[in-house]
């Protein structure tokens, strides 16, 4: 447990997550999205409940996200022939990143949504208020 140790696993961590991000379409795309409700929650000057709520979701899905990549380099490592329970592991590892970011998107809207409706009534009795 030295020193160099740990920051060896911090170095191994950062060149996962690399990895993730150049290899993983999909990953980016959740990055890019990350991206935007971070910035909408600058814009809209969320609450720090809010805030909690918005950087959880954003670290389940890029977690899930990695997990999922994981599975599927493993699972292509031990069976790199087609096999229908390699597949249903890819499906199921899969299935747990729609099921975060459906959740995600639902946090995002229960948070985003009001504030949306509430500039734009904002500015249907005052246009010149922007």
């Amino acid at each position: 447990m030295s020193l160099k140790n740990r920051i060896s696993s911090f170095q191994y961590a950062f060149q996962g997550l690399l990895d993730l991000f150049q290899s993983q379409a999909n990953a980016r795309i959740h990055g890019i999205i990350a991206i935007l409700v971070v910035s909408a929650g600058f814009i809209f000057q969320i609450s720090r409940l809010e805030w909690i709520s918005v950087i959880c979701c954003i670290a389940l899905v890029l977690s899930l996200e990695a997990l999922n990549t994981a599975i599927e380099y493993l699972t292509n490592l031990v069976s790199p022939g087609y096999h229908p329970l390699a597949g249903k592991v890819k499906d199921v590892a899969a299935a747990a990143v729609l099921i975060s970011a459906v959740a995600a998107v639902l946090v995002g809207l229960i948070i985003f949504l009001p504030k949306i409706f509430s500039c734009f009534s904002v500015l249907a009795l005052d246009p010149t208020h922007f």
